[in-house]
């Protein structure tokens, strides 16, 4: 029987009709993938240089990652933390052992795993620091984005984000991304943690100064405060270590993971620490239903597992130098500036450029997928799978609709 393909204008309006309009995607309607590559209904084929934002370091549908979730689905797929499952020792040890922290707490999106950091941190102030009740605070960094939740979106900085979700949880204050002395002036008795990104994505891929993170690990230090670092979109490979924080040779206190963690086919976050940090939970004091499934154990596995025998953060660390030395030589009236660390890379334009979604707009016209951030920016982050002569290409089309 002939397949019938689904009209892509009848698929639009439905989503039109049917869908809730909080977001505003690029009109390409995807039906499947494969490596760097996805098609859409009507059969045209796409460079995927977003990479689900970081979620598909390992490629679209890779076979290893595709297969565990396959083989487990027939076994088992959740238990809930009522009861135990085989995968879920196994896999806490391993991302462990890979990230070198000696406790793992599993949930599913990242911004649940952000809340588990927050929540940790407010109680080891209390417990272990001696903060008085209610009196925790957090210092984040202006342009931030961990995630969507109330309590988070209420330390953004980002109006839109923002706007008509309070009243916000106190307890945070935002300071200036990448003045570390900012952070040493705002230090008190009753601050418990610096929540940091190593590299702001959602902001423009923002790289912060040389010593930067070195600096805020030796402030933490000498006011007995955590330094917890936000990995996911960083993380496992894209910036061409295998966590952000080893540019700096820096060890915090917490680290968040999510996004690539899953392989990019089920939803898998973690908050990992040591035991002086994780101990402040207890039973029933924290939980997910889902967090921990068997199903999510198996992917997360397979999906370490692809990232070290492939080699994928030293492949971003040595295609991330032919990358930045191609952008560099890029001449466009457009460009205002170009920031990029491994395989990431943020094009900021000029505002008389029109904004950055027209040249996303071009760029998919010529088979290329990427999308715009804070209107003015182009974000570019293939899965880590991609090899040269398709990084080449992609770039020869950047330029291309830039010139």
């Amino acid at each position: 029987m002939r397949t019938v393909t689904p009209d892509l204008r009848a698929l639009l309006d439905l989503e039109a009709a049917f869908s809730a309009h909080n977001y505003h995607p690029l009109d390409v309607v995807l039906e499947k993938g494969e490596g760097v590559w996805v098609w859409d209904v009507e059969g045209q084929r796409y460079m995927d240089l977003l990479s689900a934002y970081g979620a598909v370091n390992q490629g679209h549908n890779h076979p290893r990652i595709v297969e565990a979730l396959i083989s487990q689905a027939r076994r088992l797929a959740l238990t809930s933390r009522a009861f135990r499952n085989d995968r879920f020792g196994p896999f806490c040890r391993k991302l462990g052992d890979l990230l070198g922290y000696e406790k793992v707490l599993m949930m599913n999106s990242g911004a649940e795993a952000v809340e588990t950091a927050i929540k940790a941190a407010r109680r080891w102030g209390y417990r272990k620091k001696g903060v008085a009740g209610d009196r925790a605070e957090i210092l984040v960094f202006e342009n931030n984005f961990h995630g969507r939740t109330t309590t988070i979106v209420g330390f953004s900085s980002d109006p839109e984000t923002r706007r008509e979700f309070g009243p916000f949880a106190p307890g945070f204050r935002a300071l200036p991304f990448g003045d570390a002395e900012a952070i040493e002036r705002a230090m008190h008795g009753n601050v418990v943690a610096v929540l940091v990104e190593p590299i702001q994505g959602e902001a423009g891929v923002i790289v912060p100064p040389a010593g930067y993170l070195r600096r805020l690990r030796e402030i933490c230090d000498e006011h007995r405060v955590l330094l917890l670092v936000d990995e996911i979109q960083t993380g496992l490979g894209r910036t061409g270590k295998l966590l952000a924080q080893e540019h700096e040779a820096v060890r915090a206190d917490g680290v968040i993971v999510g996004k690539a963690l899953s392989g990019g086919l089920y939803p898998v976050s973690a908050f990992v620490a040591d035991d002086a940090v994780m101990d402040v939970f207890e039973p029933g004091s924290h939980g997910s239903t889902y967090g921990g499934n068997p199903l999510a154990c198996a992917v997360a596995e397979a999906a370490l597992d692809v990232i070290v025998d492939e080699r994928l953060p030293e492949r971003a660390e040595e295609l991330g130098v032919h990358l930045r030395q191609r952008l560099s030589a890029l001449r466009s009236p457009h460009v205002k500036e170009i920031r990029s660390i491994g395989l990431w890379a943020g094009i900021e334009l000029h505002p008389a450029a029109g904004g950055a979604r027209r040249y996303s707009e071009a760029l998919k016209g010529k088979g290329f997928l990427c999308k715009e951030t804070h209107s003015h920016t182009i974000r570019i982050a293939p899965p880590l799978v991609i090899t040269r002569a398709q990084l080449d290409a992609a770039l020869d089309a950047v330029a291309a609709v830039l010139s």
